[in-house]
């Protein structure tokens, strides 16, 4: 019996994969879903949110659709996948490295202008934010939510920021919080639309000395 019992032991270790082979595994499956959802951004960013498809990613990627379904489950799932990853990626490259900044009218000008060198880097490929709205906007569901998710997150950075002015002496009090980000918001919109459809050459400086008429009624 205490030969069988080490015999199964044995058995039972032998077909257990090791950890460093399990560890394995689960780092391909992590590197393979991170290329799927790079394609997938690229082709959102082209064809938009709406344009995305588990069957042509997976030709896009070469792989066999089961094996794309099997990393995000079904075509809403990748949406709201990609929407992420987007709003990932933007507060990397807009929000983060604004927060070096002093706090006040120094971060504000930070934040609106990063914000306008990625507006201005996706003028050929699109915004999802923009592009997801035009697309989203009458069509309820996870991936709209998803996406107005991400846009409140960040409205309610902008406003942070504009209230920290207010609060380091550098905007006056009586600043309307939520017009103002309205009047910024709309500059953003201005340069998508003036530089990406109209092609104006001077779209950003326009929206530059807009930012500064916004501010300026309200400066300390």
């Amino acid at each position: 019996m205490h030969t069988d019992f080490k015999s199964a032991s044995a058995e039972s270790l032998e077909s257990e994969p090791p950890v460093a082979a399990r560890s394995r595994n689960l780092q391909k499956g992590q590197q393979t879903k991170a290329a799927i959802l790079e394609a997938a951004l690229t082709m959102a960013s082209h064809f938009g949110v709406e344009g995305l498809s588990i069957g042509a990613l997976a030709e896009v990627i070469q792989m066999s659709k089961s094996g794309v379904f099997a990393h995000f489950g079904s075509r809403e799932e990748l949406q709201i996948s990609v929407i992420r990853e987007y709003h990932q990626r933007f507060e990397q490259e807009v929000f983060y490295p604004a927060l070096n900044a002093p706090k006040g009218l120094p971060r504000l000008r930070a934040l609106f202008e990063n914000w306008t060198k990625r507006t201005s880097i996706e003028i050929d490929s699109g915004c999802i934010y923009i592009s997801g709205a035009v697309e989203f906007d009458d069509r309820p569901g996870p991936v709209r939510d998803a996406l107005v998710n991400i846009v409140q997150v960040w409205h309610q950075a902008l406003r942070r920021a504009i209230r920290l002015a207010v609060t380091e002496g550098h905007l006056s009090s009586e600043v309307d919080e939520a017009q103002l980000l309205f009047e910024i918001h709309g500059l953003i919109l201005a340069l998508h639309y003036e530089a990406r459809f109209m092609q104006a050459p001077d779209a950003t400086q326009r929206v530059q000395r807009g930012f500064e008429n916004i501010l300026r009624p309200y400066l300390i």
